[in-house]
């Protein structure tokens, strides 16, 4: 079934961002055409940008301490499965080790590649990685499969750590809500949050096949979302039908 993710927070808004990214790029590299691991650079080249902020490796590591301290304090309760806790403080463990062993700043290894730089500097140029303007990397994406493939893996793995918590982050933040089943009468609903623990994502689920998406206006005291169809040759007009759809309010 199709789902919508709204974050209402920009810790969470990035965090869902590099998510994309990172599935963009493996999902490019495993392709293996010139073309595919032209736009795993690109979106790597992304990930660079969104992950310059010198605060982002701080707010990480405080994150995911703090969920360790709340995943510790359910140890024991015999509503918790202790094998699943369990696994998941170790991979808490394992991805706050991984992350605190980098020293430098978050993909500072990839931003003092020149050659590298140099593809990025011409990437908002439409069509300026053309082999006239970067036979370099022309070049590059002449050679085999394989060699693009290693070298590509090996730019990512120097994000892996960051990637890999934020994963973890994100796994706590989607289980932690309840799923309810609710009706938007004429396309529309309004929900009031009343919570003393703010929300920090939704999801919303339709069903398969369905002709209509929701837009979400929402902050930490109400939820708005409208329901719109598409016929692609204007925009996007209300769906004035009532609409079934699951709406799963997450915090951590």
């Amino acid at each position: 079934m199709p789902s919508y993710q709204y974050p209402f927070n920009e810790r969470i808004r990035t965090f869902l961002r590099i998510e994309n990214l990172f599935a963009k790029v493996l999902t490019n590299i495993d392709g293996g055409h010139q073309h595919h691991h032209h736009n795993a650079l690109l979106a790597l080249l992304q990930i660079l940008d969104v992950v310059d902020r010198p605060d982002l490796k701080s707010e990480l590591m405080q994150e995911i301490s703090r969920q360790k301290v709340a995943m510790e304090a359910l140890q024991g309760n015999p509503e918790i499965s202790a094998n699943i806790l369990n696994n998941l403080l170790n991979d808490i463990d394992a991805v706050a080790d991984a992350l605190r062993t980098e020293s430098a700043k978050l993909g500072q290894a990839l931003r003092e590649n020149e050659w590298l730089m140099s593809i990025k500097q011409r990437t908002s140029i439409p069509g300026g990685v053309c082999e006239f303007d970067l036979p370099s990397y022309h070049f590059w994406l002449a050679l085999d499969e394989s060699q693009r493939k290693h070298d590509l893996n090996s730019w990512l793995n120097q994000l892996t750590p960051m990637y890999d918590t934020i994963v973890v982050i994100l796994r706590i933040l989607r289980g932690s809500g309840k799923t309810t089943q609710l009706l938007a009468p004429n396309g529309v609903y309004q929900q009031m949050l009343g919570s003393s623990k703010p929300a920090q994502m939704l999801q919303i689920i339709i069903p398969d096949h369905a002709n209509y998406f929701p837009e979400v206006s929402a902050n930490k005291y109400a939820i708005n979302i409208n329901f719109n169809s598409l016929d692609f040759t204007r925009k996007a007009q209300k769906h004035d039908q009532d609409v079934n759809f699951s709406l799963t309010i997450c915090n951590l």
